[in-house]
């Protein structure tokens, strides 16, 4: 019976794409002031069918139909679309000066040529407001009905940006327009661990399916920490690297290298029952990959410039327990047949051969199907 729960859980995976759908990032721009730039970027199609993040990707969501639809739409008849239906969202949408709604108007809509139907493209709404005279503070709020969005505040004369995790439409906290008031530290090691949390369990399936390979080798605790900790260093290394802007890999050369590392330490599980010297040195090469990969969700968000490297530990601590998460989880689904050889012939074989495939499948899927 846990067997095929697991498989089921394997399955659930393999039919989604193997990252979330990305929360929208809004940039309100006052550096211009009294003029006010809002730049909403996010997948157009997605708001339009009215999906929000609370879905992991886009076929979850009752709306898959009318979203498969808006994408099969070339850029400029989006365009149509979305001024037609920018009105019912500009009603949404909540920018306010000391409590006092601001009236947003669209000046452009920029969507680009994206030809594959089957890779999700990312778009901008170019809004506009005006800040009344003696203003002090702002506040934004995002339609709950889409749930998460990133805010990121830019004033006049000031070379850092607000930047605030928003979850589940809650309106973000007063922004002081006269000088920037910054995240609290708890603010920030609240918000970039949960969003490192979450980027494992339960959005990162390729993640997940990666540790599941680690754990699948031995139930001793002796292997598994050497290839966890491997992973970790691995990781954090090329994470900081990454989103400092030290070193740099095209998404489309590491998202078929990460699935073709799942399928890796799949097929090893199948061919090796002991943990081998090398395989130790591979696992921390694969988690090199990783690491980029967990670096393009924060720069693609934005980490708050003051607080910058609390902010990057934060996220990667809510990693290592999204990775525990997994491991714990898993370790109580196996545990009674976590001995001797009915837990290889039971456990090991069957699901690392269901996880080789997927990993096999996502490799082929990103090289030659959809890109990155």
């Amino acid at each position: 019976m846990r067997l095929l729960v697991i498989l089921s859980l394997l399955f659930c995976i393999t039919a989604t794409p193997a990252h979330e759908l990305r929360p929208p990032v809004i940039t309100v721009d006052l550096s211009r002031a009294p003029a006010v730039t809002v730049t909403v970027k996010a997948n157009l199609e997605a708001l339009l069918a009215g999906i929000g993040t609370r879905h992991k990707n886009t076929n979850d969501a009752p709306q898959a139909a009318r979203y498969r639809a808006l994408r099969a739409l070339s850029p400029e008849a989006l365009a149509a679309e979305t001024r037609r239906a920018i009105d019912t969202l500009l009603r949404e949408l909540r920018l306010s000066f000391d409590a006092h709604p601001a009236v947003l108007r669209l000046r452009e809509v920029r969507i680009p040529d994206a030809p594959d139907t089957s890779v999700a493209r990312t778009s901008e709404l170019v809004l506009e407001a005006t800040v009344p005279p003696g203003s002090r503070s702002l506040r934004w709020a995002w339609p709950r009905r889409l749930g998460d969005n990133v805010l990121r505040v830019r004033l006049p004369g000031e070379p850092k940006l607000y930047t605030a995790w928003l979850r589940d439409g809650r309106p973000s906290d007063p922004v002081d327009i006269a000088g920037l008031v910054e995240p609290s530290a708890a603010q920030v090691f609240r918000n970039y661990v949960v969003l490192g949390f979450t980027h494992i369990v339960p959005k990162g399936a390729d993640h997940i399916l990666f540790v599941l390979g680690l754990f699948l080798l031995s139930t001793h605790w002796r292997p598994l920490l050497y290839q966890v900790t491997a992973f970790t260093l691995a990781h954090t290394l090329t994470l900081g690297l990454s989103v400092y802007g030290l070193i740099a890999l095209s998404p489309a050369i590491v998202e078929p290298l990460i699935a073709a590392s799942i399928a890796f330490v799949a097929i090893e599980n199948i061919l090796s029952p002991q943990l081998k010297p090398w395989r130790v040195a591979l696992v921390f090469g694969f988690g090199l990959l990783h690491g980029m990969g967990f670096a393009g969700v924060l720069t693609e968000l934005g980490l708050p410039e003051s607080q910058y490297l609390p902010a990057l530990l934060s996220f990667n601590l809510g990693v290592e327990l999204g990775q525990l998460a997994v491991i714990g989880g898993a370790w109580l689904l196996v545990l009674p047949w976590s001995s001797g050889e009915r837990y290889r012939r039971l456990i090991v074989v069957p699901v690392s051969l269901a996880i080789a495939a997927i990993g096999l499948w996502w490799t082929w899927e990103r090289i030659f199907l959809t890109g990155v």
